[in-house]
């Protein structure tokens, strides 16, 4: 059945919303360490290792399920990840171990690695094309809001009733999700089918294997740090659960202006601009928190400048990736997700090896060297011609 203009206009904020739960979804440990810890009988590093292996689940699910599922009619495709999600986090609020929390995250997360590259390759397909890079970006709101929202009510519940509390609180988030999105995207909504020649198309362009380089790297520097920076500033400062959430707060806020300056200003300067503005951005939130760990005001300022970067950069990855080959999207920006859940992975394996060792001063240092390294890679992608700035 389709939908009113008036549903149709509102389709993407039920897609951003859905983005929140996947967001609240992956991110969750990171914002409970300490709880899931003690309440599962295991150490902070074993704890964060739910999110290291949940990422190298999505890194391969991205990819695999876009080829998988890329005839599947969208709305029944999104709703049916979205109930998915919701079974899984309700589920793990009911778990008796350790290994059993790690195996439902981890059936949860193939199937919720559906969900973000599908969401922006279906905004493509909702909008008109002079809106799409900002319908991208709006939609990649979701990831701050679950930062900015969604991460510090995560800590409070989880420190005040329990880490199974948190896990029913994203349940029933993605309960409501689901029916949103039932109820306001159109039907039958199709893309392009992904095929094998599709992936070797994209393996023959020296421009997207590079702008999946600088994903991967932002993703990695960030991740050093974010997997344990509520324990990080614990350690550092003696930061409780009331100051790490506000930290939280702030880091997802930031984000989301960070998201919606780049969603006014990148039909306008262009994307590669407004993706080099915000690696800067990053880059000196990240040399930040690196030069002021053990001062709090100082962390705390350094997350706010990290976030105006931290989901503005990815979702005008997003973007350049579409401009760069639109005939090629579905697979790039699946891509694009598996390359960045490779980053979680290698930057969150990389923060436990060196929190478990006590070397927290470290964890910045290193987290800065990867986005240098991204940002040199930005450099390298910019357009030849003025005119092809724009694109």
């Amino acid at each position: 059945m389709e939908r009113s203009p008036a549903a149709r206009r509102f389709a993407p904020t039920a897609l951003m919303l859905g983005n929140i739960v996947t967001g609240c979804s992956v991110l969750a440990p990171a914002g409970m360490l300490p709880e899931l810890a003690t309440g599962l009988d295991v150490s902070i590093h074993a704890a964060g290792l739910l999110i290291t292996f949940g990422a190298i689940t999505l890194c391969i699910g991205s990819p695999l399920t876009a080829w998988l599922t890329s005839r599947i009619e969208r709305r029944t495709l999104l709703t049916t990840t979205l109930a998915v999600l919701a079974v899984g986090n309700l589920a793990s609020a009911f778990v008796p171990d350790y290994a059993s929390l790690l195996a439902i995250r981890l059936v949860m997360l193939a199937v919720g690695a559906l969900y973000t590259p599908q969401a922006a390759g279906t905004a493509a397909l909702i909008v008109p094309v002079e809106r799409r890079g900002s319908t991208i970006a709006y939609i990649f709101l979701g990831w701050s809001l679950a930062a900015a929202v969604g991460l510090p009510l995560i800590t409070f519940v989880a420190s005040r009733y329990g880490w199974r509390a948190a896990y029913g609180e994203i349940g029933a988030l993605a309960c409501i999700s689901f029916l949103l999105l039932l109820l306001r995207l159109p039907s039958g909504l199709k893309g392009a089918p992904v095929d094998i020649k599709t992936w070797t198309e994209v393996g023959r362009s020296k421009t997207i294997l590079l702008l999946l380089a600088i994903t991967m790297l932002q993703m990695s520097g960030q991740f050093v740090v974010f997997t344990f920076m509520g324990p990080l500033f614990n350690k550092l400062t003696g930061a409780g659960p009331d100051a790490i959430g506000m930290v939280f707060a702030i880091y997802g806020v930031c984000g989301f202006l960070g998201v919606a300056i780049a969603t006014r200003v990148v039909d306008t300067s262009g994307p590669y601009r407004t993706s080099l503005l915000f690696t800067c951005l990053l880059l000196a939130g990240i040399t930040g928190w690196a030069l002021g760990a053990g001062t709090f005001a100082l962390m705390a300022g350094a997350v706010a400048v990290w976030g105006l970067g931290f989901a503005s950069t990815n979702s005008m990855q997003q973007v350049r990736l579409v401009a760069a080959a639109p005939s090629l999207a579905s697979a790039t920006v699946a891509l694009n997700t598996s390359v960045l859940y490779i980053g979680q992975a290698v930057g969150s394996a990389i923060g436990g090896l060196l929190f478990a060792r006590e070397l927290l001063h470290t964890l910045g240092f290193v987290a800065v060297g990867f986005v240098v390294l991204a940002l040199l890679l930005v450099l390298l992608t910019r357009p030849r011609s003025a005119a092809a700035v724009m694109a």
